[in-house]
Protein backbone atom coordinates (compact mmCIF):
# COMPACT_ATOMS: atom_id res chain seq x y z
CA UNK A 1 0.00 0.00 0.00
CA UNK A 2 1.30 3.20 -0.95
CA UNK A 3 -0.44 5.99 0.84
CA UNK A 4 2.19 8.73 0.42
CA UNK A 5 1.75 9.00 4.48
CA UNK A 6 5.24 9.68 6.17
CA UNK A 7 5.33 10.27 10.16
CA UNK A 8 6.77 13.69 11.59
CA UNK A 9 9.15 12.83 14.24
CA UNK A 10 8.05 14.79 17.28
CA UNK A 11 5.59 16.76 15.21
CA UNK A 12 2.17 14.86 13.48
CA UNK A 13 -0.40 13.71 16.29
CA UNK A 14 -1.82 11.27 13.95
CA UNK A 15 -4.81 8.40 14.42
CA UNK A 16 -3.52 5.13 15.30
CA UNK A 17 -4.97 4.08 12.01
CA UNK A 18 -2.91 6.31 10.31
CA UNK A 19 0.47 5.63 11.38
CA UNK A 20 2.10 3.95 8.21
CA UNK A 21 5.51 4.71 8.07
CA UNK A 22 6.79 4.78 3.99
CA UNK A 23 9.67 4.76 2.17
CA UNK A 24 10.87 7.92 0.05
CA UNK A 25 10.24 7.28 -3.29
CA UNK A 26 13.13 8.28 -5.61
CA UNK A 27 11.26 10.45 -7.10
CA UNK A 28 7.86 11.87 -5.42
CA UNK A 29 5.71 15.31 -5.16
CA UNK A 30 6.31 15.86 -1.60
CA UNK A 31 3.27 18.30 0.10
CA UNK A 32 3.53 18.99 3.64
CA UNK A 33 0.82 18.75 6.08
CA UNK A 34 0.32 21.27 8.94
CA UNK A 35 -2.69 19.99 10.90
CA UNK A 36 -4.33 20.93 14.70
CA UNK A 37 -5.83 17.88 15.17
CA UNK A 38 -5.95 18.89 18.82
CA UNK A 39 -7.62 21.86 20.25
CA UNK A 40 -10.37 23.94 20.32
CA UNK A 41 -10.54 24.05 16.56
CA UNK A 42 -10.01 20.41 15.52
CA UNK A 43 -12.90 19.53 13.88
CA UNK A 44 -11.72 21.72 11.29
CA UNK A 45 -8.40 20.80 11.54
CA UNK A 46 -8.54 16.80 10.79
CA UNK A 47 -11.41 17.10 8.65
CA UNK A 48 -10.11 19.51 6.12
CA UNK A 49 -6.80 17.72 6.30
CA UNK A 50 -8.36 14.40 6.12
CA UNK A 51 -10.23 15.31 3.07
CA UNK A 52 -6.73 16.20 1.23
CA UNK A 53 -5.11 13.02 2.31
CA UNK A 54 -8.01 10.99 1.51
CA UNK A 55 -7.81 12.61 -2.02
CA UNK A 56 -3.93 12.45 -2.80
CA UNK A 57 -4.14 8.47 -1.06
CA UNK A 58 -6.97 8.17 -3.63
CA UNK A 59 -4.99 9.29 -6.74
CA UNK A 60 -2.46 7.21 -5.48
CA UNK A 61 -3.61 3.99 -5.66
CA UNK A 62 -6.04 4.50 -8.77
CA UNK A 63 -3.43 6.13 -11.13
CA UNK A 64 -0.03 6.16 -9.03
CA UNK A 65 0.08 9.45 -8.42
CA UNK A 66 0.32 12.45 -10.80
CA UNK A 67 1.28 10.86 -14.09
CA UNK A 68 3.03 8.12 -11.95
CA UNK A 69 4.64 10.20 -10.04
CA UNK A 70 3.39 9.89 -6.05
CA UNK A 71 2.41 12.55 -3.37
CA UNK A 72 3.64 11.94 -0.23
CA UNK A 73 2.75 13.85 2.78
CA UNK A 74 3.46 14.56 6.24
CA UNK A 75 1.58 15.64 8.99
CA UNK A 76 2.94 18.31 11.52
CA UNK A 77 0.73 19.24 14.70
CA UNK A 78 0.47 23.37 14.83
CA UNK A 79 -2.27 23.30 17.74
CA UNK A 80 -3.70 26.22 15.57
CA UNK A 81 -0.30 28.28 16.95
CA UNK A 82 1.56 30.62 15.04
CA UNK A 83 5.08 29.62 16.63
CA UNK A 84 4.50 25.86 15.89
CA UNK A 85 3.62 26.72 12.47
CA UNK A 86 6.91 28.30 11.69
CA UNK A 87 8.69 25.30 13.44
CA UNK A 88 6.86 23.25 11.12
CA UNK A 89 7.41 25.33 8.31
CA UNK A 90 11.34 25.19 9.04
CA UNK A 91 11.45 21.14 9.35
CA UNK A 92 9.79 20.39 6.25
CA UNK A 93 10.20 22.83 3.68
CA UNK A 94 13.45 20.86 2.18
CA UNK A 95 11.89 17.03 2.19
CA UNK A 96 11.02 15.28 -0.65
CA UNK A 97 12.93 15.04 -3.91
CA UNK A 98 12.83 18.89 -4.43
CA UNK A 99 11.69 20.51 -1.47
CA UNK A 100 8.26 21.00 -0.01
CA UNK A 101 5.87 21.85 -3.45
CA UNK A 102 2.75 23.30 -1.53
CA UNK A 103 1.50 24.30 1.89
CA UNK A 104 -1.78 25.01 3.52
CA UNK A 105 -1.06 26.74 6.98
CA UNK A 106 -5.05 26.07 7.89
CA UNK A 107 -5.28 29.54 9.39
CA UNK A 108 -4.92 32.81 8.86
CA UNK A 109 -2.49 33.47 12.23
CA UNK A 110 -0.60 30.75 10.64
CA UNK A 111 -0.49 31.89 7.62
CA UNK A 112 1.05 35.60 8.47
CA UNK A 113 3.67 33.49 10.62
CA UNK A 114 5.22 32.03 7.10
CA UNK A 115 3.70 34.45 4.32
CA UNK A 116 7.33 36.29 3.74
CA UNK A 117 9.50 33.28 4.70
CA UNK A 118 7.69 30.89 1.89
CA UNK A 119 8.22 34.06 -1.08
CA UNK A 120 11.67 33.97 -0.25
CA UNK A 121 11.53 30.24 -0.36
CA UNK A 122 9.65 30.17 -3.56
CA UNK A 123 6.96 27.80 -1.66
CA UNK A 124 3.43 28.64 -2.63
CA UNK A 125 0.59 28.73 -0.16
CA UNK A 126 -2.82 28.01 -0.47
CA UNK A 127 -5.22 29.55 1.54
CA UNK A 128 -8.43 28.02 0.48
CA UNK A 129 -11.27 30.76 1.57
CA UNK A 130 -8.85 32.46 4.23
CA UNK A 131 -5.26 34.41 4.41
CA UNK A 132 -4.40 37.70 3.34
CA UNK A 133 -6.82 39.26 0.99
CA UNK A 134 -4.65 41.38 -0.60
CA UNK A 135 -2.11 38.24 -1.88
CA UNK A 136 -4.86 38.12 -4.69
CA UNK A 137 -2.90 40.86 -6.17
CA UNK A 138 -0.27 38.39 -7.58
CA UNK A 139 2.16 41.07 -8.54
CA UNK A 140 2.83 41.43 -5.33
CA UNK A 141 2.32 38.50 -3.48
CA UNK A 142 3.70 35.36 -5.96
CA UNK A 143 3.35 32.85 -3.60
CA UNK A 144 0.55 33.33 -1.68
CA UNK A 145 -3.05 32.17 -3.34
CA UNK A 146 -6.46 33.05 -1.05
CA UNK A 147 -8.20 30.62 -3.44
CA UNK A 148 -11.72 30.05 -4.51
CA UNK A 149 -12.99 33.34 -2.86
CA UNK A 150 -11.33 35.85 -0.54
CA UNK A 151 -12.64 37.67 2.83
CA UNK A 152 -13.79 40.47 1.26
CA UNK A 153 -15.27 38.88 -1.92
CA UNK A 154 -17.51 36.74 0.65
CA UNK A 155 -18.69 40.20 2.23
CA UNK A 156 -19.77 41.73 -0.71
CA UNK A 157 -21.62 38.48 -1.97
CA UNK A 158 -23.04 38.20 1.45
CA UNK A 159 -24.67 41.99 0.77
CA UNK A 160 -25.66 40.43 -2.78
CA UNK A 161 -27.39 37.73 -1.07
CA UNK A 162 -29.17 39.90 1.38
CA UNK A 163 -30.31 42.42 -1.57
CA UNK A 164 -31.48 39.28 -3.36
CA UNK A 165 -33.92 38.39 -0.39
CA UNK A 166 -35.02 42.13 0.10
CA UNK A 167 -36.34 42.29 -3.47
CA UNK A 168 -33.12 44.22 -5.18
CA UNK A 169 -30.15 46.60 -4.34
CA UNK A 170 -32.52 49.59 -3.61
CA UNK A 171 -34.39 47.78 -0.36
CA UNK A 172 -30.77 47.91 1.26
CA UNK A 173 -31.35 51.49 1.94
CA UNK A 174 -33.27 51.39 5.44
CA UNK A 175 -31.84 48.42 6.68
CA UNK A 176 -30.02 47.17 10.00
CA UNK A 177 -27.56 45.13 10.05
CA UNK A 178 -25.65 43.85 12.80
CA UNK A 179 -22.34 41.89 12.49
CA UNK A 180 -21.13 39.98 15.24
CA UNK A 181 -17.14 38.92 15.06
CA UNK A 182 -14.45 37.23 16.62
CA UNK A 183 -12.31 40.39 18.48
CA UNK A 184 -9.13 39.54 16.50
CA UNK A 185 -7.45 40.70 13.22
CA UNK A 186 -9.55 37.94 11.61
CA UNK A 187 -12.90 39.49 13.03
CA UNK A 188 -11.86 42.64 12.33
CA UNK A 189 -10.83 42.37 8.73
CA UNK A 190 -14.00 43.00 7.18
CA UNK A 191 -15.21 45.66 9.01
CA UNK A 192 -14.51 48.21 6.67
CA UNK A 193 -15.79 47.18 3.74
CA UNK A 194 -19.20 47.04 5.35
CA UNK A 195 -18.89 50.13 6.92
CA UNK A 196 -18.17 51.66 3.20
CA UNK A 197 -21.07 49.09 1.75
CA UNK A 198 -23.37 50.44 4.07
CA UNK A 199 -22.57 54.10 3.12
CA UNK A 200 -22.57 52.97 -0.81
CA UNK A 201 -26.12 50.92 -0.29
CA UNK A 202 -27.58 53.07 2.76
CA UNK A 203 -28.14 50.54 5.09
CA UNK A 204 -26.54 50.75 8.94
CA UNK A 205 -24.11 48.47 10.31
CA UNK A 206 -22.68 48.11 13.58
CA UNK A 207 -19.94 45.78 14.60
CA UNK A 208 -20.65 43.67 18.10
CA UNK A 209 -16.99 42.08 18.76
CA UNK A 210 -17.08 38.72 21.04
CA UNK A 211 -13.75 37.65 23.12
CA UNK A 212 -12.41 34.25 22.43
CA UNK A 213 -12.87 31.82 22.71
CA UNK A 214 -16.57 33.16 21.92
CA UNK A 215 -18.89 30.91 24.87
CA UNK A 216 -20.11 34.64 26.51
CA UNK A 217 -22.66 36.14 24.21
CA UNK A 218 -25.32 37.08 26.79
CA UNK A 219 -24.95 40.58 26.87
CA UNK A 220 -23.87 41.00 23.37
CA UNK A 221 -27.32 39.80 22.55
CA UNK A 222 -28.94 42.10 24.44
CA UNK A 223 -27.14 45.11 22.80
CA UNK A 224 -28.53 43.53 19.61
CA UNK A 225 -31.72 42.55 19.86
CA UNK A 226 -33.12 44.20 22.38
CA UNK A 227 -31.42 47.51 21.82
CA UNK A 228 -30.41 47.43 17.97
CA UNK A 229 -32.90 45.34 16.96
CA UNK A 230 -31.61 44.55 13.05
CA UNK A 231 -33.02 43.16 9.86
CA UNK A 232 -30.01 40.79 9.53
CA UNK A 233 -27.06 39.36 11.52
CA UNK A 234 -23.52 38.30 10.47
CA UNK A 235 -21.89 35.97 12.21
CA UNK A 236 -17.94 35.97 11.92
CA UNK A 237 -16.73 33.75 13.84
CA UNK A 238 -14.98 30.12 14.25
CA UNK A 239 -15.00 27.09 16.33
CA UNK A 240 -17.10 26.64 19.35
CA UNK A 241 -18.23 31.08 19.25
CA UNK A 242 -20.60 30.04 15.78
CA UNK A 243 -22.97 27.69 17.40
CA UNK A 244 -23.00 29.58 20.42
CA UNK A 245 -23.77 32.64 18.30
CA UNK A 246 -26.78 30.36 17.25
CA UNK A 247 -28.17 29.13 20.52
CA UNK A 248 -28.01 32.96 21.41
CA UNK A 249 -29.50 33.88 18.53
CA UNK A 250 -32.61 31.31 19.42
CA UNK A 251 -32.98 32.82 22.86
CA UNK A 252 -33.18 36.03 21.70
CA UNK A 253 -36.13 34.78 19.36
CA UNK A 254 -34.53 36.23 16.27
CA UNK A 255 -35.09 34.73 13.00
CA UNK A 256 -32.79 31.52 12.12
CA UNK A 257 -33.16 32.50 8.43
CA UNK A 258 -31.90 36.19 9.05
CA UNK A 259 -28.69 35.02 10.96
CA UNK A 260 -25.97 34.54 7.55
CA UNK A 261 -23.17 33.08 8.83
CA UNK A 262 -19.44 33.05 6.89
CA UNK A 263 -18.65 29.74 6.02
CA UNK A 264 -16.20 29.12 8.65
CA UNK A 265 -19.47 28.97 10.96
CA UNK A 266 -21.02 26.78 8.29
CA UNK A 267 -20.50 22.99 9.58
CA UNK A 268 -21.66 20.37 10.77
CA UNK A 269 -20.05 20.66 13.94
CA UNK A 270 -21.20 24.23 13.76
CA UNK A 271 -24.89 23.17 13.81
CA UNK A 272 -25.19 20.18 15.81
CA UNK A 273 -24.00 21.80 19.25
CA UNK A 274 -27.04 23.79 18.76
CA UNK A 275 -29.74 21.56 18.11
CA UNK A 276 -32.82 22.69 16.99
CA UNK A 277 -32.02 26.32 18.15
CA UNK A 278 -29.94 25.80 14.36
CA UNK A 279 -32.99 24.44 12.21
CA UNK A 280 -32.99 27.78 9.36
CA UNK A 281 -30.09 29.04 10.45
CA UNK A 282 -27.87 30.15 6.75
CA UNK A 283 -23.76 30.67 6.11
CA UNK A 284 -22.26 31.22 2.98
CA UNK A 285 -20.22 28.78 1.38
CA UNK A 286 -17.58 28.58 -1.36
CA UNK A 287 -18.11 24.17 -2.17
CA UNK A 288 -20.96 22.05 -2.19
CA UNK A 289 -21.84 19.68 0.85
CA UNK A 290 -22.40 15.10 0.93
CA UNK A 291 -20.71 12.72 -0.73
CA UNK A 292 -22.72 12.24 -3.37
CA UNK A 293 -20.02 12.94 -6.18
CA UNK A 294 -17.97 10.78 -8.40
CA UNK A 295 -15.33 12.26 -6.86
CA UNK A 296 -15.85 10.94 -3.22
CA UNK A 297 -17.40 7.46 -4.75
CA UNK A 298 -13.38 7.41 -6.09
CA UNK A 299 -11.97 8.29 -2.60
CA UNK A 300 -14.57 5.41 -0.76
CA UNK A 301 -13.62 2.66 -3.52
CA UNK A 302 -10.02 3.09 -3.28
CA UNK A 303 -9.23 4.53 0.45
CA UNK A 304 -11.62 3.92 2.73
CA UNK A 305 -12.83 0.38 1.39
CA UNK A 306 -9.24 -0.77 2.05
CA UNK A 307 -9.27 0.37 5.37
CA UNK A 308 -6.66 3.68 4.39
CA UNK A 309 -8.84 6.22 5.76
CA UNK A 310 -7.20 10.03 6.80
CA UNK A 311 -9.93 11.01 8.69
CA UNK A 312 -13.55 8.86 10.45
CA UNK A 313 -15.85 7.30 7.78
CA UNK A 314 -18.58 8.96 9.03
CA UNK A 315 -17.19 12.50 8.38
CA UNK A 316 -16.94 12.00 4.67
CA UNK A 317 -18.90 14.10 2.62
CA UNK A 318 -19.18 16.98 5.47
CA UNK A 319 -18.16 20.42 4.98
CA UNK A 320 -14.89 19.90 6.13
CA UNK A 321 -13.85 16.97 4.37
CA UNK A 322 -15.20 18.17 1.20
CA UNK A 323 -13.04 21.55 1.62
CA UNK A 324 -10.24 19.58 2.33
CA UNK A 325 -11.26 17.66 -1.05
CA UNK A 326 -11.72 20.93 -3.20
CA UNK A 327 -8.11 21.30 -1.99
CA UNK A 328 -6.61 17.99 -3.01
CA UNK A 329 -8.04 18.81 -6.05
CA UNK A 330 -6.54 22.11 -6.97
CA UNK A 331 -3.24 21.19 -5.44
CA UNK A 332 -2.98 18.31 -8.10
CA UNK A 333 -4.15 20.02 -10.91
CA UNK A 334 -1.51 22.98 -10.32
CA UNK A 335 0.79 20.12 -10.07
CA UNK A 336 -0.66 18.70 -13.57
CA UNK A 337 -0.06 21.85 -14.88
CA UNK A 338 3.20 22.39 -14.09
CA UNK A 339 3.99 19.53 -15.87
CA UNK A 340 2.73 20.65 -18.61
CA UNK A 341 5.49 23.04 -18.31
CA UNK A 342 8.14 21.42 -16.89
CA UNK A 343 8.29 17.94 -17.64
CA UNK A 344 6.95 14.83 -15.48
CA UNK A 345 8.89 14.11 -12.69
CA UNK A 346 9.39 15.55 -8.71
CA UNK A 347 8.19 19.36 -9.19
CA UNK A 348 9.81 22.26 -7.04
CA UNK A 349 7.48 24.42 -5.44
CA UNK A 350 8.52 27.66 -7.61
CA UNK A 351 7.14 25.13 -10.86
CA UNK A 352 4.13 24.45 -8.43
CA UNK A 353 3.78 28.45 -8.59
CA UNK A 354 3.44 28.55 -12.33
CA UNK A 355 0.89 25.95 -12.50
CA UNK A 356 -0.98 27.64 -9.73
CA UNK A 357 -1.18 30.88 -11.65
CA UNK A 358 -2.89 28.85 -14.42
CA UNK A 359 -5.30 26.94 -13.42
CA UNK A 360 -8.48 26.67 -15.61
CA UNK A 361 -11.21 24.55 -13.77
CA UNK A 362 -14.19 25.06 -16.69
CA UNK A 363 -17.14 22.88 -16.27
CA UNK A 364 -16.13 20.47 -18.46
CA UNK A 365 -12.64 19.60 -16.47
CA UNK A 366 -15.04 20.04 -13.25
CA UNK A 367 -17.17 17.10 -14.70
CA UNK A 368 -13.61 14.91 -15.77
CA UNK A 369 -12.42 15.25 -11.92
CA UNK A 370 -15.60 13.87 -10.86
CA UNK A 371 -16.41 17.10 -8.75
CA UNK A 372 -19.54 18.65 -10.82
CA UNK A 373 -21.53 20.50 -8.65
CA UNK A 374 -18.96 20.36 -5.66
CA UNK A 375 -17.12 23.31 -7.16
CA UNK A 376 -17.21 26.48 -9.01
CA UNK A 377 -15.42 27.35 -12.33
CA UNK A 378 -12.25 28.38 -10.77
CA UNK A 379 -9.71 30.69 -12.98
CA UNK A 380 -6.18 32.12 -11.77
CA UNK A 381 -3.71 34.40 -13.46
CA UNK A 382 -0.44 36.92 -12.11
CA UNK A 383 -3.06 39.43 -11.83
CA UNK A 384 -5.29 37.13 -9.70
CA UNK A 385 -4.70 34.37 -7.36
CA UNK A 386 -8.20 34.06 -6.15
CA UNK A 387 -9.77 32.58 -9.23
CA UNK A 388 -13.37 34.02 -9.37
CA UNK A 389 -14.96 34.39 -5.72
CA UNK A 390 -18.13 32.46 -6.13
CA UNK A 391 -20.31 32.20 -3.55
CA UNK A 392 -23.46 30.09 -2.23
CA UNK A 393 -25.43 30.35 0.71
CA UNK A 394 -26.71 26.93 2.28
CA UNK A 395 -29.21 26.01 5.26
CA UNK A 396 -29.35 23.58 8.07
CA UNK A 397 -32.55 21.74 8.18
CA UNK A 398 -31.77 19.60 11.18
CA UNK A 399 -29.99 16.84 9.94
CA UNK A 400 -27.66 18.47 6.98
CA UNK A 401 -27.23 21.57 4.93
CA UNK A 402 -28.53 21.94 2.14
CA UNK A 403 -27.97 24.46 -0.70
CA UNK A 404 -30.75 26.75 -1.04
CA UNK A 405 -29.11 29.23 -4.09
CA UNK A 406 -28.82 27.47 -6.83
CA UNK A 407 -26.79 30.04 -8.93
CA UNK A 408 -23.08 31.18 -7.98
CA UNK A 409 -23.49 34.94 -6.38
CA UNK A 410 -20.72 37.20 -7.68
CA UNK A 411 -19.09 39.03 -5.41
CA UNK A 412 -18.74 42.84 -6.72
CA UNK A 413 -15.36 42.64 -8.30
CA UNK A 414 -14.66 45.94 -8.79
CA UNK A 415 -15.14 47.41 -5.28
CA UNK A 416 -12.97 44.27 -3.96
CA UNK A 417 -10.38 44.73 -6.56
CA UNK A 418 -9.62 48.63 -5.91
CA UNK A 419 -9.21 47.52 -1.81
CA UNK A 420 -6.94 44.92 -3.01
CA UNK A 421 -4.39 46.71 -4.93
CA UNK A 422 -4.57 49.73 -2.56
CA UNK A 423 -3.94 47.23 0.33
CA UNK A 424 -1.61 45.09 -1.97
CA UNK A 425 0.50 48.79 -2.92
CA UNK A 426 0.67 49.58 0.37
CA UNK A 427 2.15 46.83 1.38
CA UNK A 428 4.69 46.73 -1.65
CA UNK A 429 5.97 49.98 -0.48
CA UNK A 430 6.65 49.10 3.26
CA UNK A 431 8.58 46.21 1.81
CA UNK A 432 10.31 47.56 -0.86
CA UNK A 433 8.91 44.85 -3.29
CA UNK A 434 8.46 46.29 -6.78
CA UNK A 435 5.58 44.14 -8.57
CA UNK A 436 5.91 41.81 -11.41
CA UNK A 437 4.72 42.73 -14.73
CA UNK A 438 1.61 40.68 -14.63
CA UNK A 439 1.12 41.75 -18.48
CA UNK A 440 4.53 39.87 -19.51
CA UNK A 441 3.94 36.33 -17.38
CA UNK A 442 2.36 33.74 -19.44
Amino acid sequence: MNSGKRLVAGGAILLAALAVSLPAAADELFVPMPIYRTGPYAAGGSGIGGGTEDYFAMLNARDGGINGIPIAWEECETAYQPDRMVECYERQKNEGTKGATVINPLGTGLTYAILERAAQDKIPLLTLGYGRTDATDGSVFPYAFPMVVNYWSQATAMVEYIAQESGGKDKLKGLKIARIYHDSAYGKETEFLWDEMAEMYGFEIRHFPVAHPGLDQKATWLQIARRFKPDWVISRGFGVMCSTTVMEAARAQFPRERLLGIWWCGSEEDAIPAGSAAVGYRTTTFHAPGSDFPVIDEIVKYVHDRGNGNVERDRVGSIYYNRGVLQGIIIAEAMRKAMEKFGVGALSGEQVQWGMEHLDFTLGRIQELGAEGLMPPIKTSCYDHEGGGLVKVQEWDGAKWKIITPDWIKPDHDLVRAEIEKSAAKYAAEKGITPRDCSAEN
